[in-house]
């Protein structure tokens, strides 16, 4: 059995219990949370959000690109959001390589070189004010005033806020 397949038959017990139909799209929180791919981040965890609650968009490394600002915009302007929280963290295998390297790897194993740029960084506290710097600079986020960045230390579970 695929893992997808095990996952489709616990889909069958949540969907028999099954309690927010009514829901609106809108998160009540009006809050909306850019953070990595990786499986160790839980995000409704790590902040106690319930269901509903928050807006997470998700990519490798927790990078705002041109596909995340699209995201925070429709979640804005939209969905009626007004914070957004960026969390990166410790040990993210995006730090583990340069942009060349991977593109060579990347064009020997697949024949093809990627025309998109990966997004890897060496520097973690650097990269989230980065991309704090890339949401204010952004003429289609309009709630820029409410943008903080954390860093998420996977050994502690510990969220430590980076100044802007």
């Amino acid at each position: 059995m695929y893992e997808i397949d095990k996952l489709l038959k616990k889909n069958e017990s949540f969907a028999y219990s099954f309690k927010y139909a009514d829901l609106p799209a809108r998160p009540s929180r009006r809050l909306a949370i850019v953070t990595c791919m990786d499986a160790r981040i839980d995000v409704h965890r790590i902040l106690g959000l319930d269901i509903g609650e928050a807006h997470v968009i998700r990519n490798a490394g927790g990078v705002v690109t041109d596909d995340v600002i699209r995201s925070l915009m429709i979640s804005q302007l939209l969905l009626g959001t007004e914070e957004i929280a960026i969390i990166q963290h410790t040990n993210c295998g995006m730090m583990s390589f340069t942009e060349d390297e991977l593109k060579g790897k990347i064009e020997e194993r697949l024949g093809l070189r990627p025309h998109f740029a990966l997004e890897a960084f060496k520097d973690l506290e650097r990269e989230v004010k980065q991309n704090i710097a890339r949401v204010k600079a952004s003429p289609f986020i309009p709630n820029k005033s409410k943008v903080r960045g954390f860093i998420y230390d996977v050994k502690s579970g510990r969220l430590n806020e980076v100044k802007y």
